[in-house]
């Protein structure tokens, strides 16, 4: 399964079971953009590694206030931490993982999702109940 045919699956699930909540995808990275058009798209953008879907719900979880949830979505045979808890070495995950942190720092949840069921996992625990 493509991430784009992940993205499908989750948007479905979140109409679905959600369909009071807004979400947004960043579906540019997955695009055939002109050169044009990519060249329009990097002056719009701060830095690489903004995760794949951003959902608009304030939560509060236990002792946390979260102005929102971003998910990185990625294949589930994608693996993003090595035995000993450390990141992989590959660059374009660590980009990712160090804009997860940055928005952490600024009050959202930001995860990894590696799979639709970990996807599903996380914004159920984040937005509680299905409707």
């Amino acid at each position: 399964m493509t991430e784009h045919e992940m993205y499908m699956q989750i948007a479905d699930y979140m109409r679905y079971q959600y369909p009071d909540v807004i979400y947004r995808f960043d579906l540019a990275a997955d695009l055939k953009l002109s050169i044009g058009q990519a060249a329009k798209h990097k002056r719009l953008q701060r830095r690489r590694g903004y995760p794949d879907l951003f959902i608009a719900f304030v939560r509060s979880l236990g002792d946390r206030y979260y102005h929102g949830l971003f998910l990185e979505i990625k294949r589930p045979d994608v693996k993003i931490y090595k035995k000993n808890g450390e990141l992989v070495a590959n660059s374009h995950i660590r980009e990712q993982a160090a804009v997860l942190d940055e928005l952490r720092k600024c009050g959202y949840k930001a995860e990894f999702a590696c799979g639709f069921d970990e996807a599903k996992k996380i914004i159920d625990e984040y937005l509680g109940d299905p409707a």
